[in-house]
């Protein structure tokens, strides 16, 4: 019998081989009389184009598959308004003319603030949106746990047929999915899931799962670290020992006092770093007596003087101080300090009978020498390191000092205030409204020079304000001749977190500047960001908006 060979598999043959080493082919093909065989490669082309007609319009319809398995389970939560969906599909695009003919932020940069915020509120995304929105989850590991809330149980559904998804049954998320099956079966289930999580999901999902388990049961988290900790590698034990500061309790002084013989000096540290902010654990009271050694009050109650430990000794090495400076500072001083910071700031108002006010503001001398300042520097700084690690906000308070202020007429220039310490790390311990006060005022004072990371420390969208106050500085900077890239980091801030009710103060910026200046086509792309911003949240606040289709 003779077999008769697919012409498009014979015209796939030649064009791999190329038409010099393969004759063009024959072809029995309709019309292919007609091809003109001068130039053999643009007729193979023909011949390609007529072969892939033939093909398709001869293809016979198959049976259907059957769905596999079961179908999606229902998902409860109210679908997004049909607004709000549109507003999704251009975020997942990122297509700004879409929206506006003015230019806008990069739209990359607000997919995180809308997930976020339709997490919040609840709502799940339509299922023609679904893939969309797993695709950006897939590319962008930090949307992956608000994306998989969003998508519910249609996600999961889909990412069981679709290996590029699969990302989604190892993503843990704060929230169940939603399941119409016996709440045995469920818990059986999520039972499941997590324990192939954390046995086979990539080290960055297998972190997110503990730390969210450290939120909702801080035993079962601890009692998972504790299964595989022998086995795991010294950089892993490193960053899912962070991940205790989620629910860090006295329960756990007895797994970390254990980490403090571990074989990796990181480890022990993170280990000590941690017990240190308990303040009734063994370590912590190790540190209080080697801290009261190093700084006592004066009998006459005027200075605090300092004795640096005069060696690191095997105790302390096992607490996490290391006998060599990392920072390149005398080995006393680096004793000195690590054994303040990591002491209970109790431990002073305690001994001495005095506020953190009131002790910041004695003088500082060495035992020996009492007129020499040169170790307060360095107990402020471990104080300050103290106050952030043991999240104190009183001392955090007295450390960054009062919310600058004006300096009275002609009193000259108003100074930065004096916070040793990095201030931002300080501010962020203080209520998010009482950081955000803060930093509005030094920014009246001070513009924005000194500012980013004191804005990066409050919670967005900032308050009315603390925005009022970034929009007047701007104003500032503008009027002063300073181009608008020299506060680039803070403009791109102010596209993400600025509250979107200024964006008619930014609008008269743009206005005021000069036409087709940079300041003014800054200012436009602001207050057009802002008014995106606006209509975004106010979509996913709206619920009487249903998907028309």
């Amino acid at each position: 019998m003779t077999i008769t060979q697919d012409p498009w598999e014979t015209l796939h043959t030649t064009a791999l081989l190329g038409t010099d080493r393969r004759p063009l082919p024959a072809a029995a093909l309709p019309l292919a009389d007609a091809v003109d065989r001068t130039d053999p490669a643009a007729a193979l082309l023909e011949l390609a184009a007529l072969a892939a007609v033939r093909r398709r319009a001869g293809a016979l319809p198959v049976p259907a598959a059957e769905p596999p398995g079961p179908p999606a389970p229902e998902d409860p939560r109210p679908e997004l308004s049909a607004a709000a969906a549109r507003r999704l599909a251009v975020l997942l695009a990122g297509r700004s003319g879409a929206v506006s003919g003015a230019g806008l932020a990069n739209l990359a940069e607000l997919l995180p603030q809308w997930l976020g915020t339709a997490r919040d509120r609840g709502l799940r995304a339509p299922a023609a949106l679904i893939p969309g929105l797993l695709d950006a989850a897939r590319a962008r590991s930090e949307l992956r746990a608000d994306a998989v809330a969003l998508a519910g149980p249609l996600g999961r559904w889909l990412a069981e047929q679709n290996p590029d998804w699969r990302f989604v049954l190892r993503t843990a998320t704060d929230r169940p999915a939603a399941r119409p099956v016996g709440q045995d079966d469920a818990d059986a289930e999520n039972a499941r899931n997590a324990h192939q999580l954390w046995h086979e999901g990539l080290f960055a999902e297998r972190v997110t799962h503990l730390t969210l388990l450290r939120r909702s049961d801080p035993a079962a988290g601890l009692e998972l670290l504790r299964s595989t900790w022998s086995t795991e590698r010294a950089e892993d034990r490193l960053l899912f020992l962070d991940a205790l500061q989620d629910g860090l309790s006295p329960a756990d002084e007895p797994f970390l006092e254990a980490a403090l013989g571990d074989r990796s000096k990181n480890v022990r540290a993170t280990a000590a770093e941690l017990l240190s902010t308990l303040p009734g654990s063994a370590l912590a009271h190790r540190m209080s007596e080697r801290a009261l050694a190093a700084v006592r009050l004066s009998e006459s109650g005027t200075h605090l003087l300092v004795t640096p430990p005069a060696e690191c000794d095997a105790a302390m090495q096992r607490d996490g101080i290391t006998p060599k400076s990392p920072t390149g500072r005398g080995e006393r001083a680096w004793w000195f300090g690590e054994v303040v910071a990591a002491a209970p700031l109790s431990t002073w108002p305690r001994s001495t009978g005095l506020t953190p006010e009131q002790l910041l503001a004695l003088r500082v001398g060495d035992s020996i020498d009492e007129t020499s300042s040169s170790w307060a520097d360095d107990l402020r700084e471990a104080w300050a390191r103290a106050a952030v690690r043991q999240h104190d906000a009183d001392w955090a308070r007295a450390l960054l000092g009062p919310a600058p202020a004006r300096p009275a007429r002609g009193a000259g220039r108003a100074r930065a205030p004096r916070a040793t310490g990095a201030p931002a790390k300080l501010l962020a311990v203080l209520p998010p409204e009482e950081r955000a006060a803060w930093t509005a005022a030094f920014i009246e004072v001070h513009g924005l020079g000194e500012a980013f990371q004191l804005l990066g420390a409050c919670a967005a969208p900032w308050t009315p304000p603390l925005s009022t106050a970034v929009v007047t500085a701007l104003a500032r900077a503008a009027s002063s001749g300073a181009y608008p890239w020299s506060h680039s980091g803070v403009l791109g801030m102010t596209e993400r977190a600025l509250a979107p009710e200024t964006a008619a103060a930014v609008e008269e910026l743009a206005a005021e500047a000069a036409p087709d200046s940079a300041w003014s086509e800054t200012f436009g792309r602001l207050a057009g960001t802002l008014r995106f911003r606006a209509a975004m949240l106010a979509e996913l606040d709206d619920r009487t908006g249903e998907l028309d289709g």
